[in-house]
């Protein structure tokens, strides 16, 4: 079998193109999704049996159904209702950019917050022990302690969540948007080469989850920076000052 090589130079711009749809959706919602999570993680970690059961059912929900399924009932779902037709968000719903933005926010937040939850339940109760001692106020000590720890602790599983989101971002072809998938299912409509297109389109996203994988490193060796301290040896303490 012969590959058209020419094809995928021909309609690389398209591609590239798509990439920057897949970008905007994946690291909008990301950051949505973030601060969205940080509150219920929070709220997950409460000692408060009732205050930990309030965001149970969203994320029971989120994490229990499939994304597609969500961005389904949000973009259609929306359409069947006449109040939301008259309300005023009305123009942001029946675009289906927006939809999917606001299907991932809701999806990626609750798999952010259940992670969250895990980083704040991992921090040695000693530090806490310790900010209580020097008398800090609970939003002081969440503040200075609990969600700085627990952001370092949680980033290598934040930024897998990512790199699933990006991968899950192909759905969003589903709903007509333009991303790298479905600038790529257009182009094969018109060309007949869905082996090129879709090895061309796959190339896109190694490398982009290849970039995001090296910023999360830096991200994490600058945060965790105090776990690469090397304290000094005994020898070395018993040199001369002068030596």
């Amino acid at each position: 079998m012969n590959w058209n090589w020419s094809v995928i130079y021909e309609y690389m711009p398209r591609l590239i193109d798509g990439v920057w749809v897949t970008l905007e959706l994946v690291f909008l919602s990301g950051l949505l999704g973030l601060i969205l999570a940080v509150p219920l993680a929070l709220m997950r970690a409460s000692h408060n049996r009732w205050l930990r059961m309030l965001p149970f059912g969203y994320i029971f929900f989120f994490r229990g159904t499939p994304l597609l399924v969500q961005i389904f009932l949000i973009y259609y779902g929306a359409s069947q209702f006449d109040a939301i037709k008259e309300s005023a968000l009305w123009p942001i719903l029946k675009e289906p950019y927006w939809c999917a933005i606001i299907a991932f926010t809701l999806n990626t937040a609750a798999y952010t917050a259940e992670l969250i939850r895990g980083a704040i339940q991992a921090i040695p109760k000693g530090e806490l022990e310790a900010a209580d001692a020097f008398g800090m106020s609970r939003s002081l000590k969440i503040r200075r302690i609990v969600l700085p720890r627990a952001f370092g602790i949680v980033l290598p599983a934040y930024g897998n969540e990512l790199i699933l989101m990006l991968k899950s971002s192909s759905l969003a072809s589903t709903i007509t948007l333009l991303d790298i998938t479905g600038a790529a299912r257009t182009i094969i409509a018109r060309t007949y080469t869905p082996l090129e297109i879709f090895f061309a389109a796959g190339m896109l996203y190694l490398l982009i989850t290849a970039i995001m994988i090296g910023c999360f490193r830096l991200i994490e060796h600058r945060l965790n920076r105090y776990q690469h301290y090397k304290a000094p040896t005994v020898e070395a303490k018993k040199q001369p000052i002068g030596n």
